[in-house]
């Protein structure tokens, strides 16, 4: 009864919060609601609520909380709050060892098959930027995991994307650097089959020297989602993955970033993830519109909104 009444009033105060639009691009893009902007407030699936009363045109989906309402309930939350499903963690642990692996897998045809049936057909996992197995080693079996990954997600029409991560102090956690960089990243996906692609996210796009050539060679197919922050001008020793700005806030080159976007025709979603930067004690909501409200405004700065 007690959570019944929490989501009650939750419900309650979305009618003022709503801003009365959806935050979709011309160009097809359109921004999702991540769980980085409420600092794990808001359960599923209120967060579909939430994007909805916000402005927001997609939410980033909870597969566990999502599967545990069911098929249903999900796609009846995403239809009245008219917003898309973005994507969904991948729920296999691939970077680690053989049995783990092994164990995690025998899940993802079922998670695969609700992710269909809720139209959320993109999965992310993070790729690690160093290892304790010397590179040419961990990629190979990395990229015999990943086949093999594809091959289920095939079967549901559900595509999978790698991020790679820039920041230095990634690249020298582990003694054996691994795959950091966008070009880099978007070689092995292709090694992979033609389910596995790439996250896009601004950060790490920066922080590993990345450029707008990147994006472009890696073209629509190959993308499956973004995340989106921005960076203080630090050395590169300096730089921590939790010290994110909103979007406009630093130094990222966002005309660069979303023309090349634009360029290859990308419509997928726009998730702000600014680590680190919404207040702790700002509430679900006013994290929600800390972080659409700046990405709208650079997007249309950059001529894709």
């Amino acid at each position: 009864m007690a959570r019944l009444l929490d989501r009650r009033n939750f419900l309650a105060t979305l009618p003022i919060l709503s801003g009365g639009f959806a935050a979709a691009a011309p160009a097809g893009m359109y921004v999702a609601l991540n769980g980085s902007l409420t600092g794990g407030k808001t359960p599923w699936p209120d967060m579909v609520d939430l994007a909805g009363a916000t402005g927001f045109a997609g939410c980033d989906v909870n597969l566990g909380g999502a599967m545990k309402e069911g098929v249903d309930a999900t796609r009846a939350a995403f239809a009245r709050n008219k917003v898309r499903a973005s994507f969904c963690g991948l729920p296999v642990t691939a970077t680690r060892d053989e049995e783990t692996f092994r164990k995690s897998l025998a899940a993802l045809d079922e998670a695969a098959a609700f992710a269909d049936a809720i139209d959320c057909r993109r999965m992310m996992a993070v790729m690690p930027a160093s290892s304790e197995t010397p590179k040419a080693e961990f990629r190979r079996i990395l990229c015999d995991r990943f086949a093999t990954i594809g091959s289920v997600l095939q079967k549901h029409n559900v595509r999978l994307g790698l991020e790679f991560l820039g920041p230095l102090h990634f690249r020298t956690s582990a003694p054996h650097p691994f795959i950091w960089r966008m070009e880099e990243m978007l070689a092995f996906a292709k090694d992979c089959g033609p389910e596995i692609g790439l996250v896009l996210d601004c950060w790490h796009w920066h922080h590993s020297g990345s450029t707008a050539s990147d994006i472009v060679a890696a073209g629509k197919s190959r993308i499956m989602l973004v995340h989106l922050s921005d960076a203080a001008k630090l050395a590169p020793e300096d730089v921590r993955d939790n010290q994110r700005l909103l979007p406009g806030e630093g130094v990222i080159d966002f005309a660069s970033f979303f023309g090349a976007l634009k360029k290859i025709g990308y419509d997928g979603s726009i998730s702000p993830e600014p680590l680190g930067r919404i207040p702790k004690e700002a509430s679900a909501a006013e994290g929600a519109k800390m972080g659409l409200d700046p990405t709208l405004a650079v997007m249309r700065k950059s001529g894709v909104a």
